[in-house]
């Protein structure tokens, strides 16, 4: 969980999320990428994904109410009802929390992420959060190294699954959820920062689809 002390850091950078008027064309995703929150840096070639956030980013509300940040950057699209969106994820893992992120997002009340993030014990996790108004916060599985597979599926009616990968073939559930939410929810990468200066996120093997996942616990 994140600890208090954040709360002075990040108070400063409590605003709501900021659409910017650049956007990004991904291979294999059919519409382009627009901004939510302007990154420090990024780049898209050889078909990879590059996000690099600035100092103090991220996205969290903290369910005892002491802070609440929406400042990361995030590159999103409109998905299809039923879809997969995956990738590999790299991270240039320096201060706690860092991470690379696949994001669900409706504005600040109503989100989600699936996280490749990097702990306080100085281990790289897969860590996800689920905002219906305040967020949670759970650790799943350490992850030697700094590249894993994230996957979001969407199957319809504002219901979701989070997966991971170590190989980009069997994938293990992470998360089955709703998102409480009228808005049209998008989808897409992030990076963040929360302690530290920057973070540098780079998604390779991207890969969106509108096939339903029809077994959520197979490795499919």
């Amino acid at each position: 969980m994140k600890l208090l002390f954040l709360f002075f850091l990040f108070a400063a950078f409590n605003c709501p999320g900021q659409t910017t008027s650049s956007s990004i064309n991904v291979d294999g995703i059919p519409q382009n990428l627009t901004w939510v929150n302007k990154p420090l840096d990024w780049s898209y070639s050889n078909k990879q994904l590059t996000i690099v956030a600035g100092k103090n980013t991220d996205l969290f509300a903290d369910p005892q109410h002491e802070y609440a940040v929406f400042n990361s950057p995030k590159a999103v699209f409109i998905p299809d009802k039923n879809f997969q969106l995956s990738g590999k994820a790299e991270v240039d893992f320096k201060t706690d929390y860092d991470a690379a992120v696949l994001v669900l997002y409706a504005g600040d009340e109503a989100w989600a992420k699936l996280c490749f993030e990097f702990s306080p014990q100085k281990k790289p996790f897969v860590v996800s959060v689920v905002n219906n108004g305040l967020s949670d916060d759970c650790n799943h599985v350490p992850i030697s190294g700094n590249t894993i597979y994230l996957r979001i599926s969407g199957l319809g009616n504002n219901i979701f699954a989070f997966h991971y990968s170590t190989d980009g073939k069997y994938w293990n559930m992470v998360r089955y959820f709703s998102i409480n939410t009228p808005k049209q929810i998008k989808v897409g990468f992030s990076s963040q920062s929360p302690t530290g200066d920057s973070c540098k996120s780079v998604f390779s093997e991207i890969n969106y689809n509108t096939v339903k996942l029809k077994d959520l616990r197979n490795g499919e």
